[in-house]
C-alpha cells in the first residue's frame, strides 16, 4: 500500500529513474526536482510566473518546457498537505543549493510537519540523515541566492560549504575558473569531461560547464 503521509522530494530526474529501477521507495510517494539553481538567476517569489520566465531563460528554453520539466513534478508538493517530507540531495554545490531553494519554500508556505534530509553518495546510497524544522531557510535563499551574501545560518552543516562554493565559483580567483584559464587550449570537450572528474565537489553538469567555460572565454579573450 502506498504511503500517502510521507513526500519523498529527490534532486533530479536521474536519481528518481534509479530509485524507481532499483524499487527503492516503492511504496512511497517521489517526485524529481529537475533544477540546477546554482547556475543563473531566479526570483524571490518562489515557483510563480516571474520565476518560470527567469529559470527558463536560463535554461534556454520555453517558460512552457521549463513548466513541463521542473513545475509540474512538484504538483504533489503545491497540492497536498503531507504531514511527512523526505529531501534526497548529495551533499555537491548543486545538490545543496536546490536543497536550499526547496526548504525555502517550505518555510515561505509555513509547513510545520516532519522534514527529514537524507544525504547521498555518487550511487545514491543514503550515507546520514538530518531531521530539519521549515525555519529560516526562505531568508537564507534570498541572502544567497538573490543578495550573494554568506549568512551566518548554517543548517545542516553541508550547507556550509555548498554556499560557500556557490558564492565563490564564478570569480575569477575560483579554483574552478583558474582551471579553465590554465587549460584554455584543451578543447570544450575534453576540458568539460576534465571538470566533471576533478570538481565533483560542485555537482555541475556538462551543460553547466559548457556555458561557464565559453562565458569565460569570452569575457577574458574576446572570442
Amino acid at each position: 500500500m502506498i504511503n500517502q503521509n510521507t513526500l519523498n522530494i529527490l534532486n533530479g530526474q536521474a536519481m528518481y529513474n534509479y530509485f524507481q529501477k532499483t524499487d527503492f521507495l516503492k511504496q512511497e510517494i517521489m517526485i524529481p526536482f529537475n533544477e540546477a539553481m546554482c547556475y543563473g538567476n531566479t526570483s524571490k517569489d518562489l515557483f510563480s510566473d516571474e520565476f518560470v520566465e527567469i529559470r527558463s531563460n536560463v535554461h534556454h528554453v520555453t517558460p512552457s518546457q521549463y513548466t513541463e520539466i521542473a513545475i509540474l513534478p512538484l504538483q504533489p508538493l503545491f497540492s497536498k498537505n503531507f504531514t511527512n517530507i523526505a529531501l534526497w540531495f548529495d551533499a555537491d554545490m548543486f545538490c545543496q543549493i536546490n536543497l536550499i531553494t526547496i526548504l525555502a519554500w517550505l518555510d515561505k508556505n509555513e509547513y510545520k510537519g516532519k522534514i527529514v534530509l537524507h544525504l547521498v553518495g555518487e550511487n545514491f546510497e543514503p550515507e546520514e540523515h538530518f531531521n530539519l524544522e521549515a525555519n529560516g531557510y526562505y531568508e537564507l535563499y534570498n541572502q544567497v541566492l538573490i543578495h550573494k551574501t554568506s549568512p551566518d545560518f548554517f543548517v545542516p552543516p553541508p550547507l556550509k560549504k555548498g554556499i560557500e562554493l556557490y558564492l565563490h565559483y564564478l570569480n575569477n580567483d575560483s579554483d574552478l575558473m583558474t582551471y579553465i584559464e590554465m587549460n584554455r587550449n584543451v578543447s570544450e570537450k575534453e576540458l568539460v569531461y576534465a571538470l566533471i572528474e576533478n570538481f565533483k565537489d560542485y555537482g555541475l553538469g556538462d551543460t553547466q560547464y559548457l556555458e561557464i567555460i565559453k562565458g569565460h572565454h569570452k569575457t577574458n579573450h574576446n572570442i
